[in-house]
C-alpha cells in the first residue's frame, strides 16, 4: 500500500515539480521563477523604485530633465516625459498583477455561474447564455477591451478607476472561456450516477450543482487561469499603447510607455522602449511556461515519459502519478502503485 503523502507534497506547485521530468520540469522552474520575480517586483515596488512613478524631480528639487541616458542617478535612462524609466517600469509590474487579479477573478466568477446554470438547467436558458457568449466571443478581443475601456472610462481614468475600466474590459473577454469549459463539463457531469442518486435522495437543485457540479468541472480552470492571466497583460498593454490605458500621473503602464517611445527609436534614443518592453515578454514568458507546463501534467497523453526498458521490441515507459507508476505495455497504462489504470490513449478506466 502506498505511503500517504505529506501535506507539503500534496501543495499543488511541490506536487508539479515532483511529476515533471527533463524539458517539462525545466519549463515549469524558469516559469516558475520568472513569475516569482515579477510577483515580488510588484509586491516591493516601493521599496525598490528609488522615485515615485509620476515624480519629475529629485531630492535636490532639480528636474530630471526629458530622454536622459542611462547614469548613476538613473540607471535605465529618462524618459521623453521626464520620468525614471527604472522606477516606472517597477511601478508597470504592480499596475499589471493589479489587472491581472481583478480581472481574472471577477470572470471567473461570472464565467462559472454562467457555465453552471447553463449546463445544468439546459432549455432556452441554456441556447440563449451560449448564442450571447458566442457573438461576444467572435469579436476580436482587443477591439471589444477598446469598446468597453471608453464605455466605462471614457478612455480617461484614474489610478483604480483605469485599473477596473482595463479589468472589466478584460473581464467581458474572459468570460466566455470559462463559460464554456464549465458548461460543458456540468452538461457531461449532470448525467453521472451520483447526481441521478443525489436527486433521488431529494437534495435540492443548488445543492447538486454547487456540491457535486461544480467540484468535479473545476480541475481545468488553474490552466485557463494562467493563460488568460498573460493575456490580460497583452491586452492592458494594447490599451495603454492605443491611448485607452490608465493615466501616466495616476499609474505606471507598460504600454503607455512604449507608446510614447515610438518616436525616440528612431532617434536613436534605445532605453525608454527597450525596458518597458522586456517587463513585458518576460512577464508574459513566465506565466506562459507555467500555464504550459501545467497542461502537459495535467493530461496523461501528454506527460513526460522516459524509458526504462527495452525487451521483446517493446519499449516501457513509466511516468509519476499520484500514488504510484505507470507501465506503458500493449495493453495500455497500468498503475503499478496507486491502483489506477488507464487505456492505450491514455484515459483513465475506472474499475
Amino acid at each position: 500500500m502506498a505511503a500517504k503523502r505529506s501535506i507539503w507534497d500534496r501543495l499543488p506547485v511541490i506536487h508539479q515539480l515532483r511529476q515533471s521530468v527533463g524539458l517539462q520540469r525545466g519549463m515549469l522552474v524558469a516559469g516558475l521563477v520568472i513569475t516569482g520575480v515579477f510577483v515580488l517586483v510588484s509586491i516591493f515596488a516601493p521599496l525598490i523604485a528609488p522615485f515615485g512613478f509620476a515624480q519629475l524631480k529629485g531630492a535636490d528639487g532639480q528636474q530630471f530633465g526629458a530622454q536622459q541616458p542611462p547614469s548613476a542617478q538613473h540607471i535605465w535612462g529618462t524618459t521623453v516625459g521626464g520620468y525614471d524609466v527604472f522606477s516606472r517600469t517597477i511601478w508597470g509590474a504592480q499596475t499589471a498583477l493589479a489587472v491581472i487579479i481583478v480581472a481574472v477573478v471577477l470572470s471567473i466568477f461570472a464565467g462559472i455561474l454562467l457555465g453552471l446554470v447553463s449546463g445544468y438547467f439546459g432549455g432556452w436558458l441554456d441556447r440563449l447564455l451560449v448564442v450571447v457568449c458566442d457573438a461576444i466571443y467572435a469579436f476580436p478581443s482587443l477591439l471589444l477591451a477598446i469598446v468597453m475601456a471608453i464605455v466605462i472610462s471614457g478612455g480617461q481614468s484614474s489610478l483604480w478607476g483605469g485599473i477596473l475600466a482595463a479589468a472589466i474590459s478584460i473581464t467581458v473577454v474572459f468570460i466566455p472561456q470559462y463559460f464554456r469549459v464549465i458548461r460543458a463539463e456540468a452538461v457531461r457531469i449532470k448525467a453521472e450516477a451520483y447526481v441521478e442518486s443525489a436527486k433521488v435522495v431529494g437534495a435540492s437543485n443548488s445543492r447538486i450543482m454547487f456540491r457535486h457540479v461544480l467540484r468535479n468541472s473545476t480541475r481545468t480552470l488553474p490552466l485557463i487561469f494562467t493563460l488568460n492571466s498573460s493575456e490580460a497583460i497583452l491586452t492592458l498593454a494594447g490599451l495603454g499603447f492605443l491611448g485607452f490605458g490608465i493615466q501616466p500621473t495616476s499609474a505606471s503602464e507598460w504600454g503607455y510607455d512604449l507608446n510614447k517611445a515610438l518616436s525616440d527609436v528612431t532617434s536613436g534614443i534605445w532605453w525608454t522602449a527597450l525596458y518597458p518592453g522586456l517587463a513585458i515578454v518576460l512577464a508574459v514568458l513566465g506565466i506562459t511556461l507555467v500555464g504550459e507546463s501545467l497542461n502537459d501534467l495535467a493530461d496523461p497523453r501528454l506527460r513526460g515519459r522516459r524509458a526504462v526498458a527495452q525487451s521483446s521490441g517493446l519499449v516501457a515507459e513509466t511516468s509519476v502519478v499520484p500514488g504510484g507508476t505507470l507501465e506503458a505495455g500493449p495493453g495500455g497504462l497500468a498503475g503499478l502503485e496507486g491502483g489506477e489504470s488507464f487505456d492505450e490513449h491514455g484515459i483513465e478506466v475506472k474499475p
